[in-house]
């Protein structure tokens, strides 16, 4: 196990007072459950139930979404090895990231702007939810992060889905849309955990430009 870096310690201190660091950092310290969203684009709920169930993988529902699941009894890189994965029928994604494209509710035949689109868990989300009849514009500044976001896209089927190399906050006039998500890049801090071996490493490369 690693532990949290005394500089994230002191930063959240300042941020939100002795009592409530205590318990952030308690948090870092529950395994969070494997969960996942089933691919409408590419199947249905009582197929991926049905797979699940022969493999004998247990799983709960949640009650927010009828595609969500939490995985009782297996990790992520076990379910990677089913084909439900590899062929995208299901798309691995915790379960407060499928909250934003339910909020949005997105309309059929919409224009759409995801404004930070990678690595695409919501741009595809969205897809599913208007059955690939919404127009979205997915936007991406790291070219990096962006190779995975198409990759994503092609992999969960979503087919309407115009993907852009640029800061969404400098589209030009030409564009017009109906409904816009913004699930701004954050640090991350919330969900560190300190059973990542690489915590420490990979944290620091960030936290001092993204917590103020």
């Amino acid at each position: 196990m690693s532990e949290i870096p005394e500089f994230l310690i002191q930063k959240l201190k300042k941020q939100y007072g002795e009592e409530i660091v205590k318990e952030i950092i308690m948090g870092y310290g529950y395994k969070r459950p494997v969960t996942l969203r089933i691919n409408t684009l590419k199947t249905n709920v009582e197929h991926i139930k049905k797979v699940l169930t022969m493999s004998q993988i247990t799983y709960k529902e949640v009650n927010f979404s009828k595609e969500a699941l939490i995985l009782e009894n297996i990790r992520e890189n076990s379910i990677q090895e089913l084909d439900i994965y590899k062929n995208g029928e299901i798309y691995m994604q915790s379960l407060s990231s499928m909250l934003p494209p339910i909020i949005l509710n997105p309309k059929l035949k919409a224009d759409i702007l995801d404004m930070a689109a990678a690595p695409g868990g919501k741009t595809t989300q969205i897809a599913a939810l208007s059955n690939n009849l919404a127009n979205i514009t997915a936007c991406e500044l790291n070219k990096i992060r962006i190779e995975r976001l198409k990759y994503n896209i092609q992999k969960q089927g979503a087919t309407n889905v115009y993907v852009m190399e640029k800061d969404a906050r400098l589209l030009d006039d030409f564009f017009c849309f109906d409904q816009i998500l913004l699930d701004a890049p954050c640090s991350g801090s919330g969900t560190l955990s300190i059973f990542n071996s690489k915590l420490k490493e990979n944290f620091t490369r960030k936290i001092n430009t993204k917590i103020s």
